[in-house]
């Protein structure tokens, strides 16, 4: 029997390797190294399994996000690179991992096609598990969000950020996206522009 977090592991590796359109569910079943029936089993098609790899993945990236920001608070590290650490784990791990494969683009297009509800269900959670954090650092002093704006606020400009940060164009290094993520956290907490004189 595979465990869920093995198959999330395989299916990934199968997509990253042939793409989606080029696979079919007997191709699916020789990468992630079952039988055909035992896919059948799991997945009624091919759509299907896609759609649990995306929510995997993004379900399982939120959790070590999260953990990530809470190991660079531990570590006594700024607000900036908190918010940037969760970020780049959050959604930069994946960035990473999709630019190893050739047919990153058309899997970026299938996941927003395929599964876009997926991926707003993953943004509202993530957002709010974001803001929960944020008004923890508050609470404990680590930062101030001014009043007109406020956590859950700070949290979708961050979310929206990051996303951005992800489709820029002409896009970013992805060795280089930890610096992206922090020059633009950094902007956010902290402005990007002086008064004039």
């Amino acid at each position: 029997m595979v465990t869920r977090a093995e198959l999330t592991s395989r299916l990934e590796r199968a997509f990253l390797d042939h793409g989606y359109e080029q696979l079919t569910m007997t191709g699916l079943a020789k990468a992630v190294d079952v039988t055909r029936r035992t896919l059948y089993n799991y997945f009624s098609s091919k759509e299907a399994a896609f759609r649990f790899l995306i929510e995997n993945v993004n379900a399982q990236a939120v959790e070590i996000g999260m953990a990530a920001g809470r190991a660079a608070l531990a570590a006594g590290r700024d607000p900036t690179e908190i918010l940037a650490t969760i970020l780049d784990t959050r959604y930069g791990n994946t960035r990473r991992r999709l630019a190893t494969s050739p047919h990153a683009i058309e899997l970026n297009d299938q996941a927003f096609r395929r599964c876009r509800d997926i991926m707003i269900a993953s943004a509202v959670g993530f957002q709010s598990k974001l803001a929960g954090f944020i008004a923890e650092l508050e609470s404990d002093r680590v930062l101030r969000v001014k009043a007109d704006l406020g956590p859950a606020a700070l949290a979708q400009l961050l979310a929206d950020g990051a996303r951005g940060t992800n489709q820029s164009l002409p896009p970013v290094d992805p060795a280089k996206l930890h610096l992206r993520y922090r020059s633009m956290v950094g902007a956010l907490l902290h402005g990007a522009t002086e008064r004039p004189i």
